[in-house]
């Protein structure tokens, strides 16, 4: 875990490298030391329907929602939370600075008993290394 979902409207497909971010953001949770390394997953989806304030289509967004296992204490979670953060906001600042876009995040603990899981994913990996 995590699993970093970005959430965006369409027209910010335009303005930024959506991929990119991704991968920038999978290598950001990387670097915190919380989460390890296999079990991170990053994925976006585009909203292609949306209404923001005032209804101008100008207007964009991001919200990126990270979900993890619970167990880790707030004052970590905080400090991946901001570092995944800023990570996001250093990589969109060239479209924040041009365009009328809103960038949040949130953090949400996921009740392992309600959510079992399974893969194979480490086994690969650790063939591979």
């Amino acid at each position: 875990m995590p699993h970093i979902t970005l959430d965006y409207s369409a027209n910010m497909e335009k303005r930024t490298d959506i991929p990119a971010l991704c991968d920038h953001l999978r290598r950001a949770a990387i670097e915190t030391g919380v989460f390890p390394m296999p079990g991170i997953r990053v994925r976006a989806f585009a909203a292609t329907h949306v209404s923001i304030a005032d209804g101008d289509p100008e207007h964009g967004y991001i919200d990126i929602s990270i979900r993890l296992r619970e167990g880790r204490d707030q004052e970590t979670r905080e400090a991946a939370t901001q570092a995944i953060f800023e990570a996001a906001k250093t990589f969109l600042q060239p479209a924040l600075d041009t365009y009328s876009i809103a960038l949040s995040v949130e953090m949400r603990n996921i009740d392992a008993s309600l959510s079992p899981k399974t893969g194979t994913i480490r086994d690969h990996l650790t063939r591979k290394g």
